[in-house]
């Protein structure tokens, strides 16, 4: 089960990076930004539980959806870079395993137990 969901994830990542650069975004912002939901991790720096909230905050769907509906509502491109930006990155976190986290520690997430 668990390679279906990381190989999912595989599609879902290229067919976002594709629907990038059919935009005509700026490829070089992709990849700056790609790795920016990873700040993230920061709240590990106080403790495992308030590291895996924040953490599964900036990885979970929610914003990068909500920014999504913002284009829609609003028409700035930015809201939609930044949309696909942060899901591709989630799509690759999830492709390399990575996953949503456990509060009792950084290496147990939810695609292991998948």
């Amino acid at each position: 089960m668990n390679q279906i969901v990381r190989i999912e994830n595989g599609f879902a990542l290229a067919i976002s990076f594709y629907i990038y650069i059919q935009l005509d975004f700026p490829i070089w912002l992709f990849f700056v930004l790609l790795l920016v939901p990873d700040i993230t991790m920061i709240g590990y720096a106080i403790n495992n539980k308030i590291g895996a909230k924040v953490y599964n905050f900036g990885h979970s769907f929610i914003l990068p959806l909500l920014l999504a509906l913002g284009y829609l509502s609003f028409s700035k491109d930015y809201l939609l870079i930044i949309s696909i930006i942060w899901l591709s990155h989630i799509f690759m976190d999830r492709l390399l395993g990575f996953g949503l986290k456990y509060q009792d520690s950084f290496n147990k997430t939810h695609i292991q137990r998948i």
